[in-house]
Parts: structure tokens; C-alpha cells; sequence
């Protein structure tokens, strides 16, 4: 039911007691209910799987596709405010509910950030800098791109693709052929960026406000596995005005594109200091899950209160803390020590039905004295093998 809509628009201010809509049933989704339930917010999830991971957690789930328009009115009926834990929803699902519900993301910044050209382009008009890139619409310009902007460099479809999947790294130019082939299928965009030849990646989540009021989490230090993210380190191990910086970029990002609850802001650091930006997400983000534990609020809890016009929380880290993914090859071997994990490691699952390799089952966060000592505690518990970092 919905509960003082219209007084709740002229505040601004969605209040505890009100229903707030998730578009995505996924695990980022289920973080937000999850937080949301615990400040006296119910929930609806539209996703198409039954029994999603965020329909688990909510008071009720409409069962439809992203793309259905008749699903999207229902939860607009049935929700005070909607939000969105993923970024590709179909541009008529996103217009019917901004026509008939409070969208406070909207989505615009959906536009920008469903589009790798778009999102680059967008970042560099801020004068940030990104890693020098030309849109390609045939092999001859991508060979043409390549011969300009260098090797090796990186093709990625402009639209889709995640966890390193619609990319293919091009280290001689004789691969160019093959590799615009395999990727432009459908007459799907592309963009072939520089490599950078960076010694960390870090990530900076930052929030926003309709009050604009904008606070930033501290900066992770990701390390990725096969194109997945496998660790996030906090804090990053990198100088401290390198993680300023980070932050202001962040919060200039926030800022500038008038942000309405998480960005997400995904940065190449290069040997001699420099930033750039390679990546954003409007929404939590896999490398800000240390925050539940280790921070005073968590990204989830923060979302909530930015979408609702709430005052936001502290982002004061707590302790350190290393976040570790739990793909489908390492959820039983979890499970199977379980009863053992030493007490400092916090265990969320997601409630996924069916278990695959490399797919996101939940992650584990180890906090302790100091992010080496985390580490230590990773590598002992055996389940990841050991890892480079």
C-alpha cells in the first residue's frame, strides 16, 4: 500500500513505512532489502526467476521480463519509489516508470552509463581523464584506431558485456580482422580503447542525495581473476593523496552528473600516480560489499537513505577488511567449513538457486587488525588458492 505519497513528494522525504520498488531481483537487490527492511522499509522486486535472491527478502515479488511494460506499471502501482540494482532496463520499461512513479535515479544517467562511448565521452567533457579511445564501425577503422592509439589495446562491445565477457584484448594488429568479427555481430557498437599499463585498480563509491548532500566511501583496491572480481582491499594500499584524489574524482562525478543514490567509479592507478577512469555503475557495486561490515553505514543502508532523501550516514571505515567472492567452484567448499571459519569472517550468501562456475554466489568479508593479516586468513582458509596480490 502506498503511504502518503503525494505529502511524501512535497518533502522530498520517503519515510520509514513506505514501499520501495527494486527493478532486478539479483544480489544487489536482495543487500538493499535487506538494509531497507532494517530501517522499517518494505519491498517489491520485479525479476523474471521466481523465487530471486531479492523476491526472497521482499514482500513481494511481480514475476515479469525487464522489457515488460505491464510488469513495470504493476510495481509502479504497488511502490512509493523505485530504484534499480542493474543498468541495462529497457529504455520503454524505464520511461513508463518514471511516467507513473518516483524514479529519483531517472534516467538519464542510465543512458550514459549503458553505453561505453556515451560514458567515456561524458567523463572526458568533465575533464577527467579516461584511456584514449575511437568508436570503430568496420575492421578498416579498428585496424586505422589501432595504428593510432597503439598495442596492445582493448575492444569492447559499446553496450552489454561483464566480468570481462564482449572484450577481446588485441596485442598484434593481425587480430584486428578476427576480433571485430567476433564482436560486432548484430551490427552491435564497439569501442577499442588504449591499454593502460596500470599497477592497481582501484574503485570509489560515492552517493548522492536529491538534498545534494554527497558523501564517499574510502577507495578499494580490487584484484580481478579471470575478469572477475576476486578481492577488494581496504584501505587500498596506494598514497594517501593518490586515494584523495580518488575520492574527489568520485565526488566530482557525483556532483557533476547530478548522481541520485550510489556511483560507482572504477579507476586504473598507473605507476607514476596518474588516474584514470575506466569504468562507472549507478547503483552498489561488487567492490563496496566490505562496507556492511567495516564501515559505520554500508553502501546498501546509504543507497536507501540517498533514493529517499534521507540524511546520509558516516562512511568511516571501522577496521580493515578484505571482501573475497564466492563463485559457484568455491560455495562448497565454503559450506563445508563453515562450522570452522575463525570469528572475524563474515559469511553473506545470496540465495541463489543454482550454483555455476564463475558465477557470484556470495562473498565473505575478513576483517582484522590490517588488510595483510586479512589476506593471511584468505590464503590459510585454501578455498581461492593462492593469488598474486
Amino acid at each position: 500500500m502506498k503511504i502518503q505519497r503525494e505529502e511524501n513528494r512535497r518533502e522530498n522525504v520517503i519515510r520509514p513505512g513506505a514501499t520501495i520498488g527494486l527493478l532486478g531481483g539479483g544480489q544487489l537487490g536482495r543487500m538493499i532489502a535487506l538494509a531497507g527492511r532494517a530501517m522499517g522499509y518494505r519491498f517489491v522486486t520485479m525479476d523474471p526467476t521466481e523465487d530471486s535472491p531479492s523476491g526472497q527478502v521482499s514482500d513481494q515479488q511481480v514475476v515479469a521480463a525487464f522489457d515488460d511494460v505491464a510488469g513495470a506499471r504493476r510495481l509502479a502501482e504497488l511502490c512509493d519509489v523505485i530504484t534499480y540494482e542493474f543498468e541495462n532496463v529497457d529504455a520503454d520499461v524505464a520511461h513508463t516508470l518514471e511516467s507513473r512513479s518516483y524514479v529519483p535515479q531517472g534516467s538519464r544517467l542510465l543512458r550514459i552509463t549503458q553505453h561505453r562511448i556515451r560514458e567515456k565521452t561524458t567523463i572526458q567533457s568533465l575533464g577527467i581523464p579516461v584511456a584514449p579511445f575511437r568508436a570503430v564501425a568496420s575492421a578498416a577503422e579498428l585496424r586505422q584506431a589501432v595504428s593510432e592509439l597503439g598495442l596492445p589495446a582493448v575492444l569492447k562491445t559499446a553496450t552489454g558485456g561483464y566480468d570481462g565477457k564482449g572484450q577481446r584484448v588485441l596485442r598484434t594488429a593481425a587480430e584486428c580482422e578476427e576480433a571485430f568479427a567476433a564482436l560486432a555481430g548484430g551490427g552491435t557498437e564497439l569501442i577499442v580503447e588504449a591499454f593502460v599499463p596500470f599497477v592497481k585498480e582501484l574503485s570509489v563509491i560515492a552517493a548522492r542525495n536529491p538534498a545534494g548532500e554527497i558523501a564517499v566511501f574510502p577507495a578499494a583496491e580490487n584484484v580481478h581473476v579471470d575478469n572477475i572480481l576476486h578481492l577488494s582491499i581496504v584501505p587500498a594500499r596506494a598514497a594517501a593523496d593518490v586515494l584523495r584524489k580518488a575520492e574527489q574524482i568520485a565526488r566530482r562525478i557525483a556532483e557533476q552528473l547530478n548522481v541520485i543514490g550510489l556511483i560507482a567509479v572504477e579507476m586504473f592507478l598507473t605507476a607514476d600516480g596518474e588516474l584514470y577512469v575506466n569504468e562507472l555503475a549507478p547503483r552498489p557495486h561488487n567492490s563496496g560489499h566490505y562496507t556492511i561490515d567495516a564501515t559505520v553505514c554500508s553502501q546498501f543502508e546509504q543507497h536507501v537513505r540517498a533514493i529517499c532523501n534521507l540524511p546520509l550516514g558516516s562512511t568511516r571505515l571501522l577496521s580493515p577488511v578484505v571482501m573475497v567472492n564466492i563463485l559457484g567452484e568455491h560455495l562448497q567448499p565454503v559450506l563445508a567449513m563453515v562450522d570452522s571459519l575463525p570469528p572475524t569472517c563474515k559469511l553473506h550468501l545470496y540465495g541463489k538457486r543454482e550454483s555455476k562456475p564463475k558465477r557470484k554466489m556470495g562473498h565473505l568479508n575478513v576483517v582484522a587488525d590490517t588488510t595483510e593479516q586479512a589476506l593471511a586468513i584468505i590464503d590459510e582458509l585454501g578455498i581461492w588458492g593462492k593469488v598474486e596480490v
